[in-house]
C-alpha cells in the first residue's frame, strides 16, 4: 500500500468499528482533525483513541494529557510519536524506556518492559531479542501496515506473534492478532489471543467485547454474555456492546433482558441502520410481551401486547 493511501470517512468507521458520534466527539475535542479522508497515520491515531476510549478515561482527560505532553516534550502529536498508557484517570506516555506523566512532569523507568532478571527474554532463530519499547512500537506499527497490504497478512501475524513472545502483556498486539484469526474463522486461536489481552489488561473493554464476539460465534452464549457484561461494566456507554448483548439475549430467548440493551443502543447511537434495527427489535418485544413497569411511586402499570 502506498504511503499516501487515504481512507474515506465511511471506511474508517467500518475498519475501526466506530459509531459516528465517537469520531465526531474526538473531532470536537481537537484530538483528530475533521476530514472526509484520512491518512494511514491518522488511521493509526484513531485506532489508539478507540482503544483508549474503551477504558474509563474521558475524552476531556485524553485532550488534557495530550496537551500537557506537547508542552513537556515538544512533540507535535504524542499519540503517534509515543505510546499512551492509562494511569488512573489520565494518560502517561512511554518513550525511550521511560514512563512520563506530563501532568506532574514526573518520569520513571518503565519496569513493565524489563524482565525480572534484567536480561533479554526471548531467543528466536538463535537471535537474542530484547524488550526495547521503541522497537516494539515500530514493530507494532509495521504489523498494522502489513495487515492492509494484499498478500502480507501472514507476515503481519508473524510480527504480532514476535511482539507477544517478547512482551506477552502487549494487549494491543494480542487483540490485533486475535482479530486476524477471527476473520479467518479460526475461533480457537482468536479466543486464546483475546483472553491473553484481557489477562494483560483487565480494564480493556474492547478486549472483553471481542472475546464476547468469538464466544458468540462458538455458540457459547452464557460466556459471551458474561464477556459483554464485563465490557459494559468498564464502559457503560459502549454502544456496540449493548447491541451485541441484546442479540445474545434474544438468541437465548430472553427478550426482556434484550429490550434494555436495544434501548440503550438507540440512546447512544440514534442514527443509522443499526439504530433502526435496534428500535425495530425493541418495538417487536414491546408488542409481543406483557411488560410490567414499576413507576417511581411504586405503582405497577402493564403494557398489553
Amino acid at each position: 500500500m502506498s504511503a499516501v493511501s487515504r481512507y474515506c470517512r465511511e471506511d474508517v468507521l467500518r475498519i475501526l468499528r466506530l459509531p459516528i458520534r465517537q469520531l465526531t466527539a474526538w473531532e470536537k475535542a481537537g484530538l483528530i482533525a475533521s476530514s472526509e479522508n484520512y491518512s494511514f497515520d491518522e488511521l493509526v491515531q484513531l485506532r489508539k483513541l478507540r482503544d483508549l476510549t474503551a477504558t474509563r478515561i474521558s475524552v476531556k482527560s485524553i485532550r488534557q494529557s495530550v496537551d500537557a505532553m506537547q508542552r513537556v516534550s515538544g512533540m507535535t502529536n504524542p499519540l503517534l510519536e509515543s505510546v499512551a498508557v492509562l494511569q488512573g484517570s489520565r494518560l502517561a506516555f512511554r518513550q525511550w524506556g521511560a514512563l512520563v506523566d506530563p501532568m506532574t512532569r514526573q518520569m520513571a523507568f518503565d519496569f513493565e518492559l524489563m524482565p525480572s532478571n534484567g536480561m533479554a527474554v526471548v531467543r528466536k532463530n538463535g537471535q537474542e531479542l530484547t524488550p526495547n519499547y521503541s522497537d516494539l512500537h515500530e514493530m507494532f506499527l509495521r504489523a498494522v501496515r502489513l495487515e492492509d497490504i494484499p498478500g502480507r497478512l501472514e507476515e503481519a501475524k508473524t510480527v504480532y506473534q514476535t511482539i507477544l513472545e517478547i512482551q506477552p502483556g502487549h494487549a494491543a498486539a494480542a487483540i490485533n492478532l486475535g482479530t486476524i484469526f477471527y476473520n479467518e474463522k479460526d475461533f480457537v486461536q482468536a479466543e486464546q489471543r483475546y483472553r491473553q489481552a484481557v489477562d494483560a489488561d483487565p480494564e480493556y473493554a474492547l478486549a472483553f467485547f471481542d472475546l464476547g464476539n468469538v464466544l458468540d460465534e462458538q455458540q457459547r452464549m452464557d460466556e459471551a454474555i458474561e464477556a459483554y457484561q464485563r465490557a459494559l461494566a468498564l464502559v457503560p456507554q459502549y454502544a456496540d456492546a449493548h447491541y451485541n448483548l441484546a442479540l445474545a439475549y434474544e438468541r437465548i430467548q430472553e427478550p426482556r433482558k434484550a429490550l434494555r440493551h436495544w434501548t440503550s443502543y438507540t440512546r447512544l447511537d440514534p442514527t443509522g441502520p443499526w439504530a433502526s434495527h435496534a428500535r425495530s427489535q425493541a418495538r417487536k418485544i414491546l408488542g409481543s410481551e406483557r411488560l410490567a413497569i414499576v413507576t417511581r411511586h411504586g405503582r405497577t402499570m402493564r403494557i398489553a401486547g
